[in-house]
């Protein structure tokens, strides 16, 4: 088990944390959270051993194998491999056992008979060894990892150097999943994956025989895998286990919250009570200081001022209050039109003949696999890309901006952030409050005043996000911009979107951003772009449960910036205004309300899953006449093979009261929010 004890770290002058002890055993895992800068990638450099600390033990048992995958791990594959070679790489100490076998096979043939006794028991260990570690499964297990993460059958004997940067993070993740370490170590290992490989993720990283160690900011993937939450603020990392206890009867990233503010309160209470105590210390040693008298009394106080250890309240308050962005021109009703518009590279088409029309104040969430023509999409719509055939139509008044991964990069390093935001403004602008809007943002005081070269990735995302939110646009598209941004950013971003009185159209694998802010979803694959007039959730009920479409919750979220209120049309929505903080708050509440069953149905299919593997496999075995030669090996399978077929029964039986109880409660949340 590798474990950190009283561990502190400093850079320069200043304490980054102190004090942080961590326990990583098999099968713990444990979501490192906090604001971006806190020192969150240094912490994995400790457990990785890059970096000694000042102060504290690290314990790491010998002989103890350490996965990791930080952001930048795209120049660390290699490119004079395929993928699959790179990838079985990852599991060398189980294919140097292979090679020993062999050598070990051509010693046999040529040692005296004294010594293959001892050479087979050598053989023994090592066959036991390798199959304990599944050898022979290695090259099919890492097909199936390939697949899980999105790689056709053929891309395995591609060479690695013709991947991008985000089909390279692909291979390095499957590397370290096949090499199953004793603690696996992943730096935000969703920035470059889509929705579906992150749920398959999820699932393996649930599955992990080893510990696993992991920053996110998605709150989604931590609610999927995380059992425990260590928050690295105000100087220190402070634990909070989300699963399996009294404590984290909400479970996962709920569970987190209401522990802080427990855990909060309780050090408001201590440091009021501090406060008193060292404010009349303060007044004794004030109103004795000159008397000689008092003097020895002074002394003693003064010396136990300087020892005591001031209580830190850690600031977790949001970023942002409220939103007071400038009103966009109004741009006529449909804002957006394609029609039969393809897009080819090459003999591939990303889009084949897609009509769509996105109607004014919507905030449409696209989503689909890598590759699938999301990007393509949003460039077509922005102007930067022409179509191979159809038309790419804007509405009347209709003014574009684009918010990409790559924002930041066209910035002045030089410039404060003040001056780079005031460089976006039009001159009727100008005269607003510039410091209140930087605020909103998360650039409050002083903050406005650093140069843009000292802002962090995600800091220079969210100023990217206010130089276009406060220019007056209507038509708002954003291409991954929760990449690099911490929780509080993310919110940010969540309410700078509910408060945009335009249309937005974005690009995101933020499931919770896609919940909070999105009322349609287009989906994109297969050269098709299907609009879907309805929520994350609702769709996402529609795709598990395809013959109950009678019976799927109706759209709850109105987005619309006022006018007339025309018909309704296929893949277009009413534009009625509503408030969208109510519509969030029901959309979540339908959310909360069946996670639990949700969860308890997807654990019981993953149990049903393995025991009828369990039955499949035991059933093979007994198919083979050789084991008939030994009566007891032959007993023990039969019974074996009769507890897992009662057992896979018993399960099927739980598994379809669970279902008819999820469809139960859908249908009474839909109706208490309905009346």
């Amino acid at each position: 088990m590798i474990s950190l004890s009283g561990v502190s770290v400093t850079l320069g002058a200043h304490r980054l944390f102190s004090d942080v002890s961590l326990r990583l055993p098999a099968g713990r895992r444990v979501a490192l959270v906090g604001g971006n800068g806190v020192g969150k990638t240094t912490l994995l450099d400790v457990v990785l051993g890059n970096r000694e600390p000042e102060e504290g033990t690290v314990s790491r048992p010998r002989g103890s194998r350490i996965g990791y995958l930080p952001q930048d791990v795209v120049d660390a594959v290699g490119e004079s491999e395929t993928v699959l070679q790179h990838v079985l790489e990852g599991a060398s100490h189980v294919t140097e056992l292979s090679d020993r076998l062999r050598e070990i096979e051509h010693r046999l043939e040529v040692a005296e008979v004294e010594e293959q006794e001892r050479i087979l028991d050598e053989y023994a260990a090592i066959q036991d060894r390798y199959d304990q570690l599944g050898g022979d499964e290695l090259e099919p297990e890492a097909h199936r990892v390939l697949a899980g993460l999105g790689f056709d059958p053929a891309d395995a004997h591609r060479p690695t150097r013709e991947l991008s940067g985000g089909w390279r993070v692909r291979v390095a993740l499957a590397r370290l999943l096949l090499s199953r370490p004793d603690l696996l170590v992943l730096d935000e290992p969703t920035n470059h994956l889509d929705l579906d490989t992150i749920a398959w993720l999820e699932h393996k990283l649930r599955d992990l025989p080893g510990g696993l160690l992991f920053v996110s900011h998605d709150r989604d993937f931590i609610d999927a895998v995380a059992d425990t939450i260590v928050e690295v603020a105000a100087g220190t990392a402070t634990e909070y286990v989300v699963r399996g206890t009294t404590a984290a009867e909400q479970g996962g990233f709920a569970a987190f919250v209401a522990q802080r503010e427990e855990r909060l309160a309780q050090l408001r209470a201590a440091k009021s009570t501090q406060d008193k105590q060292l404010a009349q210390t303060e007044r004794f040693v004030e109103r004795f200081r000159y008397k000689a008298s008092k003097a020895k009394l002074v002394q003693s106080r003064v010396k136990a001022l300087d020892k005591v250890e001031r209580i830190e309240i850690p600031d977790h308050r949001r970023l942002v209050a409220k939103f007071q962005l400038p009103d966009p021109p109004r741009s006529g009703r449909v804002v957006a039109e394609l029609e039969g518009t393809s897009v080819r590279y090459g003999d591939h088409a990303v889009l084949d003949s897609v009509d769509l029309t996105l109607e004014r104040g919507r905030t449409v969430a696209v989503i689909g696999p890598n590759g699938a023509g999301k990007t393509t999409l949003l460039r077509l719509l922005a102007g930067a890309l022409a179509p191979d055939e159809g038309e790419v139509r804007l509405g009347h008044n209709v003014e574009v901006a684009v918010v990409d991964q790559h924002q930041a990069e066209i910035m002045d390093h030089s410039r404060t952030v003040l001056e780079e935001f005031r460089t976006a403004l039009e001159e009727r602008h100008r005269a607003m409050n510039h410091r209140t809007m930087l605020g909103a943002f998360g650039f409050p005081g002083d903050l406005a005043e650093r140069p843009v070269g000292q802002l962090s990735g995600g800091e220079r995302t969210r100023l990217g996000l206010a130089k276009v939110m406060v220019s007056p646009v209507n038509f708002l598209l954003l291409d991954e911009p929760t990449n690099h941004l911490d929780l509080p950013s993310r919110d940010v971003l969540e309410d700078a979107l509910q408060a945009y009185a335009g249309t937005v159209l974005m690009i995101t694998h933020d499931r919770h951003v896609i919940r909070g802010s999105a009322d349609a979803v287009i989906e994109v694959g297969d050269g098709d772009a299907t609009f879907f007039d309805g929520t994350y959730e609702e769709l996402m009920w529609r795709r598990e449960a395809p013959g109950r479409d009678q019976a799927a919750p109706a759209p709850t979220s109105r987005r619309a910036s006022g006018g007339d209120r025309p018909a309704p049309r296929a893949g277009v929505k009413d534009d009625k205004p509503v408030d969208k903080r109510e519509a969030a708050r029901r959309r979540n509440a339908r959310y909360k309300a069946t996670k639990d069953l949700r969860a308890s149905v997807e654990r019981l299919e993953r149990d049903l899953s393995r025991t009828e593997a369990e039955v499949a496999d035991l059933t093979r075995t007994l198919a083979d006449p050789d084991i008939y030669d030994e009566a007891e090996r032959v007993r023990e399978l039969v019974t074996r093979h009769g507890e897992a077929k009662d057992r896979a029964a018993r399960l099927l039986d739980e598994w379809e009261a669970a279902q008819l109880a999820l469809e139960e409660a859908e249908r009474s949340v839909e109706i208490e929010l309905e009346a």
